[in-house]
Protein backbone atom coordinates (compact mmCIF):
# COMPACT_ATOMS: atom_id res chain seq x y z
CA UNK A 1 0.00 0.00 0.00
CA UNK A 2 1.03 3.63 -0.78
CA UNK A 3 2.24 5.09 3.16
CA UNK A 4 3.13 8.86 3.58
CA UNK A 5 5.30 9.35 6.87
CA UNK A 6 4.91 12.51 8.52
CA UNK A 7 6.65 13.74 11.24
CA UNK A 8 5.97 16.80 13.67
CA UNK A 9 8.38 18.72 15.65
CA UNK A 10 8.08 21.72 17.87
CA UNK A 11 7.99 24.91 15.64
CA UNK A 12 10.31 26.58 17.87
CA UNK A 13 12.48 23.79 17.90
CA UNK A 14 12.49 22.30 14.83
CA UNK A 15 15.55 20.71 14.53
CA UNK A 16 14.92 18.32 12.30
CA UNK A 17 13.93 21.06 9.90
CA UNK A 18 17.38 22.36 10.06
CA UNK A 19 16.46 25.24 12.71
CA UNK A 20 17.94 26.36 15.78
CA UNK A 21 16.68 23.91 18.78
CA UNK A 22 15.23 25.95 21.24
CA UNK A 23 13.75 25.04 24.93
CA UNK A 24 9.58 23.95 24.07
CA UNK A 25 6.76 22.87 26.19
CA UNK A 26 6.03 19.34 24.15
CA UNK A 27 7.92 17.33 26.77
CA UNK A 28 9.00 14.47 24.91
CA UNK A 29 9.64 16.03 21.53
CA UNK A 30 12.38 17.47 20.06
CA UNK A 31 15.93 16.65 22.18
CA UNK A 32 18.56 19.48 21.72
CA UNK A 33 20.20 16.40 19.28
CA UNK A 34 18.93 13.92 16.90
CA UNK A 35 19.62 10.63 17.98
CA UNK A 36 21.64 8.19 15.96
CA UNK A 37 19.01 5.71 15.47
CA UNK A 38 16.74 8.61 13.59
CA UNK A 39 16.74 7.79 10.13
CA UNK A 40 15.22 10.46 8.48
CA UNK A 41 14.64 8.91 4.84
CA UNK A 42 11.87 7.42 5.79
CA UNK A 43 10.34 10.70 6.26
CA UNK A 44 8.23 11.86 3.45
CA UNK A 45 6.94 15.21 5.23
CA UNK A 46 7.98 17.36 8.08
CA UNK A 47 5.66 19.47 9.67
CA UNK A 48 6.06 21.66 12.96
CA UNK A 49 2.94 22.39 15.14
CA UNK A 50 2.61 24.97 17.80
CA UNK A 51 2.79 24.03 21.67
CA UNK A 52 -0.13 25.98 22.28
CA UNK A 53 -2.11 24.52 19.55
CA UNK A 54 -0.64 20.72 20.87
CA UNK A 55 -1.69 22.09 24.78
CA UNK A 56 -5.40 23.30 23.32
CA UNK A 57 -5.69 19.77 21.50
CA UNK A 58 -4.69 17.92 24.96
CA UNK A 59 -7.14 19.94 26.47
CA UNK A 60 -10.15 19.31 24.19
CA UNK A 61 -8.96 15.38 24.04
CA UNK A 62 -10.05 15.22 27.48
CA UNK A 63 -12.86 17.39 27.79
CA UNK A 64 -14.87 16.45 24.49
CA UNK A 65 -13.62 12.82 24.24
CA UNK A 66 -12.13 11.42 27.42
CA UNK A 67 -9.11 10.72 26.06
CA UNK A 68 -6.24 12.28 29.03
CA UNK A 69 -2.82 12.83 27.15
CA UNK A 70 0.10 14.71 27.45
CA UNK A 71 0.87 17.80 25.19
CA UNK A 72 2.95 15.97 22.77
CA UNK A 73 0.27 13.46 21.93
CA UNK A 74 -2.24 16.54 21.48
CA UNK A 75 -0.06 17.46 18.85
CA UNK A 76 0.17 14.70 17.54
CA UNK A 77 -3.89 14.91 17.09
CA UNK A 78 -3.57 17.95 15.59
CA UNK A 79 -0.95 17.28 13.20
CA UNK A 80 -2.80 14.14 12.43
CA UNK A 81 -5.73 16.65 11.87
CA UNK A 82 -4.10 19.16 9.91
CA UNK A 83 -2.78 16.13 7.76
CA UNK A 84 -6.78 14.77 7.12
CA UNK A 85 -7.61 17.97 5.75
CA UNK A 86 -5.57 17.32 2.63
CA UNK A 87 -5.68 13.88 2.51
CA UNK A 88 -7.55 11.80 -0.98
CA UNK A 89 -10.77 10.75 -0.03
CA UNK A 90 -10.38 7.15 1.67
CA UNK A 91 -7.20 8.01 3.29
CA UNK A 92 -6.25 6.18 6.21
CA UNK A 93 -4.23 8.06 8.91
CA UNK A 94 -2.44 6.62 12.17
CA UNK A 95 -1.63 8.72 15.08
CA UNK A 96 0.07 7.11 18.18
CA UNK A 97 -0.55 8.23 21.64
CA UNK A 98 1.86 6.61 24.25
CA UNK A 99 1.02 8.71 27.33
CA UNK A 100 -0.96 9.87 29.37
CA UNK A 101 -1.28 13.47 31.30
CA UNK A 102 -0.80 12.51 34.66
CA UNK A 103 2.48 13.33 34.85
CA UNK A 104 1.91 16.79 33.59
CA UNK A 105 -0.47 18.13 36.46
CA UNK A 106 1.88 20.26 37.42
CA UNK A 107 2.67 21.86 33.85
CA UNK A 108 1.41 24.21 31.34
CA UNK A 109 -1.27 21.73 30.26
CA UNK A 110 -3.33 22.36 33.25
CA UNK A 111 -2.54 26.42 34.05
CA UNK A 112 -5.56 28.17 35.10
CA UNK A 113 -7.52 24.63 35.99
CA UNK A 114 -8.46 24.55 39.47
CA UNK A 115 -8.92 21.72 41.31
CA UNK A 116 -12.72 20.97 42.09
CA UNK A 117 -13.36 23.36 39.17
CA UNK A 118 -15.90 20.85 37.43
CA UNK A 119 -17.59 20.25 40.56
CA UNK A 120 -20.54 22.22 39.58
CA UNK A 121 -20.82 20.44 36.22
CA UNK A 122 -21.20 16.68 38.06
CA UNK A 123 -23.80 18.15 40.47
CA UNK A 124 -25.62 19.32 36.87
CA UNK A 125 -25.25 15.71 35.65
CA UNK A 126 -26.14 14.10 38.93
CA UNK A 127 -29.15 15.74 39.07
CA UNK A 128 -29.94 15.78 35.68
CA UNK A 129 -29.95 11.68 36.21
CA UNK A 130 -32.04 11.91 39.34
CA UNK A 131 -34.46 13.96 37.98
CA UNK A 132 -34.71 11.19 34.57
CA UNK A 133 -34.54 8.36 37.29
CA UNK A 134 -37.97 9.76 39.05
Amino acid sequence: PDVTIVAAEPENAALMSGEKWNLHQIQGWSPDFEPSVLDKTVIDRLLKIDEIKGRDMARRLAAEEGIFVGISAGATVATALDVAHSAPDGSVILAMLPDTAERYLSTFLFDGIKEGSDDEWLASIESEFLSEQA
